[in-house]
């Protein structure tokens, strides 16, 4: 099986200070989800798959099924957890890429497919990290 595909998409410049810090952050926390999920025996299929019609952070097979995971990070979650910041819209958009993924890779379609959620908070250097499957369903053509 080929290894891990990666997008191809145009780095953004970025202004110095916080919004550095913050996508450093960012970066950090998706390899922390990913050593985690690799320890629990998911295999990286792509990593930060991007379309015109949005970005799943990691794609993984855990035996005869696809995984999408979103991976969010608030250092802070008293306001708001990190599941939360997914809604309606950002469910959708997932879908939508997921389709579009198997569209341009058609030998993961006959797989079962999947939703998860990892979930970082506090502090990167002692981060709270839990792990939601099935954080939603796919309701068939977006």
């Amino acid at each position: 099986m080929p290894g891990p595909t990666r997008s191809r998409r145009r780095r953004r410049p970025t202004d110095t200070g916080g919004d550095a810090a913050h996508l450093r952050a960012g970066r950090r926390a998706e390899q922390l989800a990913l050593a985690f999920l690799r320890r629990r025996g998911l295999r990286l299929v792509a990593r930060n798959f991007s379309c015109r019609l949005g970005e799943i952070d990691l794609i993984m097979r855990a035996g005869a099924c696809l995984v999408f995971v979103e991976i969010r990070y608030r250092r802070d979650s008293r306001r708001m957890t990190p599941a939360e910041t997914i809604g309606p819209a950002k469910q959708r958009r997932i879908l939508r890429t997921a389709q579009y993924f198997l569209q341009c890779h058609p030998r993961y379609a006959a797989l079962a497919l999947r939703f998860d959620l990892v979930a970082l908070s506090g502090p990167l250097e002692r981060v709270t990290l839990s792990w939601q499957r099935g954080i939603f369903e796919d309701a068939g053509p977006a």
